[in-house]
């Protein structure tokens, strides 16, 4: 694929308390972009409800860099609201998403254009291992990939997350996804188009902490499952067809042993263990329902995805 000189590019980066971390990221990340001499960059930075001085940092160093662009939420609408706004306001022939805790290593963003330049819409980061995380998040971070991509039928790259490169044609297909309950790793995958993939390193945190607690986590994937999968509700369908079997097996072993050997007094134990298990299963039943249509009900409202108080 050929490209004119001066192509622009958008760099689209969520912000939440990081201003610990701002400068180191933007020293790296200018020292990457300034060696592409033949693009120019659009910084788009969304500060999603930041309480700490983030904001105050990004509009300072604004005045220095005319190509940063500054969109302030009105509260915290969380990091997939601030990548779908990223992608929403993106003018320019392809994007990279990526996060500011330098996690995610600016250096591979010249091979990522050179494989743009070849030919492929999305290039795709995935981290080569998870070597910096807990034994828990590894062990969630492993379950979840295989979960979903056995329940679901849109297949997510293991250990691939928001880090990439989208041609233009892929940002208009994801920004014609209007759901409100947004999993973008689930969308910018249902996507499809042509892509390949660059493994990268992943630095320890060196600035700031985490945002992601082992309870967002968990909230972020099953709402991944839930909107990329009805199969969680089809599995209860068969449950329920196979607890019907089982009483029906039940009902004629005690009509045969009535008609045939009288009247035996069932087991009070044994008939409180069926009768709470059977319990139990019917109210996770319903929690899943539940999970499903909870969703329902707020896509019905059709509120915003999320509000810019401000855009700098």
């Amino acid at each position: 694929m050929n490209k004119q000189e001066q192509t622009k590019l958008s760099i689209i980066t969520p912000f939440f308390n990081e201003e610990e971390s701002i400068e180191k990221f933007l020293e790296k990340l200018k020292k990457v972009t300034l060696t592409l001499e033949n693009y120019i960059f659009e910084y788009i930075f969304i500060d999603d409800g930041s309480t700490d001085r983030t904001l105050n940092k990004l509009i300072s160093i604004k005045k220095n860099e005319p190509n940063i662009r500054i969109i302030e939420f009105s509260r915290n609408f969380g990091k997939e609201a601030a990548l779908t706004a990223g992608i929403d306001l993106a003018n320019s022939e392809a994007a990279i998403l990526m996060d500011a805790d330098l996690e995610h290593p600016p250096e591979i963003i010249v091979d990522m254009i050179n494989l743009w330049n070849e030919g492929f819409d999305i290039v795709l980061a995935q981290r080569e291992d998870r070597s910096n995380q807990t034994f828990i998040k590894k062990l969630m971070a492993k379950s979840f990939y295989k979960i979903f991509n056995k329940l679901s039928y849109t297949k997510i790259p293991t250990d691939v997350g928001d880090f990439r490169l989208m041609n233009k044609a892929s940002i208009e297909a994801v920004r014609s996804m209007t759901e409100r309950q947004r999993f973008m790793k689930g969308i910018l995958s249902w996507v499809g188009f042509k892509h390949t993939t660059i493994k990268f390193k992943v630095e320890t945190r060196k600035e700031g902490k985490t945002k992601f607690s082992l309870s967002k986590l968990w909230k972020l994937a099953i709402e991944g499952i839930i909107s990329f999968s009805d199969i969680p509700l089809k599995i209860w369908s068969y449950l329920g067809f196979i607890a019907m079997l089982i009483s029906l097996f039940f009902i004629i072993v005690i009509i045969f042993r009535t008609l045939f050997f009288g009247v035996i007094t069932a087991g009070y134990p044994s008939l409180m263990v069926v009768i709470i298990f059977f319990g139990g299963l019917q109210l996770f039943s319903i929690g899943i329902l539940g999970e499903y249509l909870g969703r329902i009900y707020l896509e019905t409202k059709e509120r915003p995805i999320y509000i810019i108080r401000k855009e700098y």
